[in-house]
């Protein structure tokens, strides 16, 4: 969902069922008691708000609950397609350009570090699905502030790389039909993504599904032609050996360092898998179906990853890669498929609607859970007879229009402190998400520890591995002279929602709440 290498100046973004109870307890440690986070807890969307007290909406419990029309095969191909996008199809060939075939080694670390993470989220959504999922997590684990911060700065993160994909998409429109201005196919797209997002989850969930089919399956069909290449089965073909992978200067031609400069030019493009989580509150077993999505996607991501770039280097000089040129169409051009750029352009369009649509439904139902839970205002409680949080969307997407203007009028100034404010965001959201998990997984062991049916592997010792990981990239992109703009921006960014947390929570505390 979240894109690389469309932004200028490499900017590393270019992504319930009804209630049947409630939840009660004191804020600021664990809800309901220290001794016990699920006490009283059913797996649903509600939380409570700053007072402690479940949240009522308008009237005094008469806000409807969040409608539960996402089907098992919706949360499937969300999860596998979630990633599949520009940052995949477009921006993998800046990191081939500084690493090499060794690029492949940048993927297989990026990703571990995606899976690890995606195992953490699919441990605390099966045990404790909602519909804010890892900023209620945070919120159970390390207090309001933790909640109020992942989740202002998650939904920060997605309602700007919104306007870069509704952009990126409308110049690809634009292109195809000039007669109608790019600015106009800019508000075609959030006008349709809008509608769907206003009609019932499940338009989402269908939306989603046949794109991540398309996408997955240009994946797959890449990869059958591209083997089949490799092996000189096509017509006009011969067998390419290894000879691109050994040659121009080997298969680490820039050393580690071109690894690890690789690591950085990709890593943000597994961002998007997050949504599936929150997503899974609106199914009809969210414990469950948030399981199974996680257990088949994390794999086949990989694989689909690291065998593009596996196949990619392998059948192409990796010096003939150019950042922001898409090296898929190379491979299909050098393989002889007619039409390869305009094919390319289709999947990256579809790439972008599709992440554009999923980041308006996260945005939306990240704000719905802070307003639940007090951090938001009460009024984006409001939802429709279908369940549909109607004013939560109608928020995110005016924001959205506001990032897209800005991108349109002011992209080299405004905007682009805002790409570079949200840069490294995703990071420091992965870092709260270890930190609960490392806290809540203890928790849920001594009280309820059948509610563990997806664990995380070698717990704690990989989640401190993803810790200090991220760690490392963090200080690579503080060292790094195209990414620190980055780093620093979006330094800036969380230390500003981090101190109006720690306002709320000190005025909170001196009112007794």
């Amino acid at each position: 969902m979240l894109i690389t290498a469309i932004a200028p100046d490499g900017c590393a973004f270019c992504g319930s069922a009804r209630r049947a109870g409630k939840l009660g307890g004191q804020r600021g440690t664990l809800w309901g008691s220290p001794k016990d986070p699920l006490r009283e807890y059913e797996p649903m969307h509600d939380a409570p708000t700053a007072t402690g007290t479940p949240p009522s909406g308008d009237g005094a419990g008469e806000r409807e609950p969040l409608s539960a029309g996402l089907k098992q095969r919706h949360l499937t191909m969300l999860g596998l397609g979630g990633v599949i996008g520009a940052g995949l199809f477009v921006g993998s060939g800046a990191g081939i350009a500084v690493a090499g075939p060794g690029i492949v080694l940048s993927y297989l670390i990026a990703g571990a570090l995606a899976m690890l993470i995606m195992r953490m989220l699919g441990e605390m959504s099966s045990a404790m699905p909602a519909s804010g999922a890892f900023s209620v997590h945070a919120e159970r684990a390390l207090g309001r502030w933790a909640g109020f911060s992942v989740g202002w700065l998650y939904w920060f993160l997605l309602v700007v790389v919104l306007a870069v994909e509704a952009t990126g998409a409308a110049q690809i429109a634009n292109g195809w039909v000039p007669a109608v201005p790019q600015w106009g196919w800019v508000l075609i797209f959030m006008l349709v993504f809008t509608a769907a997002n206003l009609t019932a989850v499940k338009s989402f969930g269908e939306f989603e599904f046949w794109f991540a089919t398309l996408k997955v399956g240009a994946i797959v069909l890449f990869l059958v032609l591209s083997l089949l290449a490799i092996f000189g089965v096509l017509p006009d073909t011969e067998a390419v050996g290894l000879a691109n992978l050994t040659g121009q200067g080997g298969f680490l031609p820039n050393g580690w360092q071109g690894v690890v400069s690789g690591v950085l030019a990709v890593a943000f493009a597994f961002g998007g898998l997050e949504v599936v989580t929150i997503a899974a509150a609106e199914s009809d077993d969210p414990a469950r179906n948030v399981a199974r999505a996680v257990r088949s996607a994390v794999w086949r991501i990989l694989f689909f990853y690291v065998g593009s770039m596996l196949v990619v280097v392998t059948l192409l000089p990796w010096s003939s890669m150019q950042p922001g040129k898409s090296p898929y169409v190379a491979v299909l051009d050098s393989i002889g498929v007619p039409g390869a750029g305009q094919i390319m352009n289709v999947v990256v369009f579809v790439a972008l609607l599709s992440a554009l649509n999923a980041n308006l439904y996260g945005s939306s139902r990240m704000v719905f859970s802070l307003a639940e839970r007090g951090e938001a205002p009460r009024s984006l409680l409001k939802v429709t007879a279908g369940g549909v949080p109607r004013r939560a969307v109608l928020s995110s997407v005016a924001f959205g229009f506001v990032s897209v203007l800005l991108n349109l009028l002011w992209p080299d100034t405004v905007f682009l402190y805002m790409l570079n404010a949200v840069g490294a965001v995703l990071l420091f959201v992965w870092a709260l998400i270890a930190l609960s998990q490392l806290r809540l997984r203890r928790q849920i062991e001594r009280t309820a520890p059948e509610k563990l049916t997806l664990r995380m592997w070698a717990f704690p010792y990989l989640t401190w591995t993803a810790l200090a990981a991220m760690l490392a990239v963090l200080v690579l992109m503080l060292t790094d002279d195209g990414a620190r703009p980055q780093l620093l921006w979006s330094a800036a960014a969380t230390g500003a929602v981090l101190v109006v947390a720690g306002l709320r929570e000190l005025r909170m505390r001196r009112s007794g709440r």
